[in-house]
């Protein structure tokens, strides 16, 4: 079957105004031209669509199933082409992101701010994930692009380091480090320690810098955000290891001191490899990258 998107809007316009001429007028045509679609348009259906007198047009019964068929198809698919255009414009557009929530609660914030302050036509839809969560949802497709911690199959991904976040201690002031301008990693042997789960990506990091400067690690609690370790820390439950963007959550009370020798996580955007980015996408990575700059 060829039947040509001029034809079928030359239908519905006939038979929303029931006369060729204002059907014309309306499609800038000639009446000529929109007769001849119309006649073109029935012999490839092999059916009548009007009934025609000198006074009017009126469709016949497989007319008036058309239109109204048509018109609603018409109607969906002029939205989809105005959802492409839409994705073809940088600054307009939904973006879909994951991210591990050390930088749902740090990074994520300040990107979303600038996209809404910059560019108010951006709809920025975010996950708080776990490592693995996030892994999966950029693998699959279910989003744009994800923010983690060093991915351990970069093989699958580009991605692009955007900044080195180091990690901190935080105890409580009266803790006896809390005097201290900084702390060995060493001097963590024996310290009951509230650190983050195995979901987290950082986790992992912090077990090889623990087990790097010899430190025999007490894990006294396991949490899933740091947030919850800060608490426990308030309780007197030990100290925690957080990276440096978590620490905006950290209420009176509480210390944060280097740790020496400063071992830090790579903060990474990563998409999935040869899947380019549309272009809302690409200008939202672009200001995640330039909010990373600027802490740096």
């Amino acid at each position: 079957m060829n039947v040509s998107m001029r034809q079928l809007r030359a239908f519905l316009a006939v038979a929303g105004h029931r006369h060729f001429r204002r059907a014309a007028e309306a499609l800038h045509l000639t009446q000529p031209a929109v007769s001849r679609l119309i006649a073109d348009l029935e012999a490839e259906l092999d059916v009548k669509l009007f009934d025609r007198s000198t006074r009017e047009v009126v469709p016949t019964e497989a007319g008036r199933y058309l239109e109204q068929a048509l018109a609603r198809v018409l109607d969906e698919l002029d939205g989809v082409l105005g959802h492409a255009r839409a994705q073809a414009d940088p600054l307009r557009g939904r973006v879909r992101i994951a991210a591990v929530p050390t930088l749902s609660a740090g990074l994520v914030p300040l990107g979303i701010a600038r996209c809404t302050r910059e560019h108010p036509s951006l709809e920025i839809i975010l996950r708080d994930q776990s490592q693995a969560q996030v892994l999966d949802a950029v693998r699959g497709g279910e989003v744009d692009f994800g923010l983690t911690v060093e991915p351990a199959t970069r093989e699958e991904f580009e991605a692009e380091t955007i900044l080195h976040d180091p990690f901190r201690l935080v105890c409580r002031a009266d803790h006896p480090l809390a005097a201290r301008k900084g702390v060995a990693w060493k001097a963590l042997d024996g310290q009951p320690l509230v650190l983050l789960d195995h979901a987290s990506g950082s986790r992992r990091l912090i077990d090889a810098a623990l087990a790097a400067q010899g430190v025999v690690a007490r894990v006294a609690i396991e949490v899933g955000h740091p947030h919850t370790a800060f608490r426990m820390v308030e309780a007197g439950l030990g100290v925690t290891v957080t990276p440096a963007l978590s620490l905006d959550a950290l209420r009176p009370g509480l210390v944060t001191l280097r740790l020496t020798p400063q071992i830090h996580r790579d903060v990474t955007l990563l998409r999935r490899r040869a899947r380019s980015l549309s272009p809302p996408a690409q200008t939202a990575w672009d200001t995640f990258r330039d909010i990373a700059l600027t802490l740096a």
